[in-house]
């Protein structure tokens, strides 16, 4: 169905808490295993409804802010959405009392009943008003960013219009994007600090309300981690600190002497060339166009999917006032179709959008005829090896979108790949502090990341930039505001993405099958047994992966 033909309602709570509670009570009085499996189908049709009107509302909120219909249905959905995960967990419970793993592990496999486990322990009727209210948080949040006006040579840029002037080979052209950008966060600075230490505190209280000590095992049962825990993050770290950072700086050194920078600063970390940065050849239109051209020439899996996103209207990519930040994909799960939604802004993270967040829509696309909700897609650290390799297997089409800079894009793309390692790192390790120590205040957390920023970006120099050199620098990443402990998963990812860009230099379709092996799976296997069904070296093997 094209994007533009749904047609949105409103999903009443009571219908369906009436319709859902009568399944939910036939399962439980059933002892026919296939009896129990109709209930369930019948339970997982209400249940896409609900998440297809709840992420549609979602996509049109991030497409204009300011629409008044639907802040108005995102407000909805902000308050009732935990009301409908208390639905999803009785139905876990009944799952879990009827004596039937055997059975299920059979029907849906282990990863199934694991993720189910993770989410009963992870809620409780007691947090319901305490997830409404961090959903309106993070609202605030989405609303806060969006809502930047900055005027820049004539135009009234936000923050994603800004891009191409950050990286302006003309020093004083970035130099004046650089402090508007920063000046954004600084006159929001009370906004910011007050929306997150209110976030911290309520996932605090909530972690407490289950019967944990803080919100870190909460939050690692959050994103349904099954076969690694904390402490194999801190090794990862560790390893980090010890082989990455030093490569990161290696580059960086590089790059400071290709754009002969004497005193490389953050004012020069957005350009990678002497003679300007990697450049499009295309608009927006153009991109779109030479991507169905791309996939095409890929494989037929890909060409086909391409062909369904564009003929669908399955993209929103045109940069706006009043849209929100950044670039996702999700699923409408009543259709079975993915959307892409970003900011185009005529720079390199343009064609990272066409890659990355296709390779999220591939897999979803691939794994429709998985109909158990839970196992459509993977934990969110699989979902990002098919995005962040993506970014990989479409580098024999980058000429299509940079001519003759190709070869340009293509080392900026790689070494951005090695250099976010470090960063990907620090995002993370800032969080388990700050969820370790929740009654920190702003300028604490500030300072703990200044700290972390030395420890894992050792070259950065702000120079002038007081607000950063205090540590302002995270309010810009969205996910420690709105999906905790979530950035691990890209560091992960990128792990495994880097090794199949190995494999394919090697043998090129036999990596891409490999790939497409684990899109069709889903997530009906954890991380670690889909990094071993692609055939690829554990990430946390940290020695044997780093060579």
């Amino acid at each position: 169905m094209k994007f533009s033909d749904i047609k949105y309602e409103r999903v009443s709570y009571e219908d369906v808490n009436f319709q859902f509670l009568g399944l939910i009570e036939k399962i439980r009085q059933s002892d026919d295993f296939t009896e129990i499996l109709k209930f369930i189908n019948e339970l997982n049709r209400i249940r896409n409804h609900v998440e297809t009107m709840k992420e549609y509302a979602s996509i049109r909120y991030s497409i204009d802010t300011t629409d008044e219909l639907f802040c108005e249905e995102n407000n909805y959905w902000d308050e009732y959405d935990p009301y409908f995960k208390k639905l999803d967990n009785i139905f876990y419970k009944a799952l879990l009392e009827k004596n039937i793993e055997k059975e299920l592990v059979a029907e849906f496999g282990k990863q199934f009943y694991s993720i189910i486990e993770l989410k009963a322990k992870s809620f409780s009727e007691s947090i319901v008003d305490l997830l409404q209210i961090e959903n309106l948080l993070m609202s605030e949040y989405t609303k806060l960013l969006s809502s930047a006006k900055i005027e820049f040579d004539g135009r009234v840029c936000n923050l994603s219009d800004l891009a191409p002037y950050i990286g302006s080979s003309d020093r004083e052209v970035r130099v004046r994007a650089i402090k508007l950008h920063t000046e954004f966060f600084e006159k929001n600075e009370e906004s910011f600090d007050l929306i997150f230490d209110k976030l911290v505190k309520i996932r605090h209280e909530m972690a407490n309300k289950l019967g944990y000590d803080n919100f870190i095992e909460l939050g690692y049962m959050r994103m349904l981690r099954t076969d690694y825990s904390t402490k194999n993050i801190e090794g990862l770290r560790k390893f980090v600190t010890e082989k990455y950072v030093p490569l990161a700086n290696e580059i960086y050194l590089e790059q400071a002497k290709r754009i002969n920078s004497e005193k490389f600063d953050y004012y020069d970390e957005g350009v990678h060339f002497s003679d300007g940065n990697a450049k499009l050849i295309g608009d927006g239109k153009y991109i779109i166009s030479m991507g169905a051209k791309m996939y095409s020439e890929l494989s037929p899996e890909a060409s086909e999917f391409y062909t369904y996103l564009v003929n669908n209207e399955l993209f929103d990519v045109k940069p706006r006032p009043n849209k929100a930040m950044g670039g996702y994909c999700t699923l409408l799960p009543e259709f079975k179709d993915p959307f892409i939604f970003g900011n185009f802004n005529g720079t390199v993270d343009d064609i990272d959008v066409l890659t990355h967040e296709v390779g999220h829509a591939l897999q979803m696309y691939l794994s429709r005829d998985i109909d158990m909700p839970e196992i459509a897609f993977p934990t969110l650290d699989s979902c990002e090896i098919h995005s962040m390799s993506m970014e990989f297997f479409t580098y024999p089409w980058m000429n299509l979108f940079f001519g003759e800079d190709e070869e340009k894009y293509k080392k900026y793309h790689y070494d951005s790949a090695l250099k976010f390692i470090p960063y990907g790192t620090l995002v993370d390790h800032f969080q388990h502090i700050i969820y370790e120590n929740p009654s920190l205040s702003p300028s604490e957390r500030k300072s703990i990341w200044r700290e972390l920023e030395k420890k894992y970006l050792p070259h950065r120099d702000y120079s002038d930039l007081a607000f950063l050199k205090n540590g302002g620098y995270w309010y810009r990443q969205g996910h420690i505001f709105k999906d905790p402990f979530y950035y691990i998963d890209y560091v992960l990812a990128q792990l495994c993405a880097l090794q199949f860009y190995e494999l394919s230099k090697l043998d090129y379709d036999n990596a891409w099958k490999k790939y497409i092996n684990i899109c069709k799976v889903g997530g009906k296997y954890s991380f670690l047994d889909i990094v071993k069904i692609a055939g690829l070296e554990n990430p946390l093997n940290y020695e044997n992966n780093f060579k």
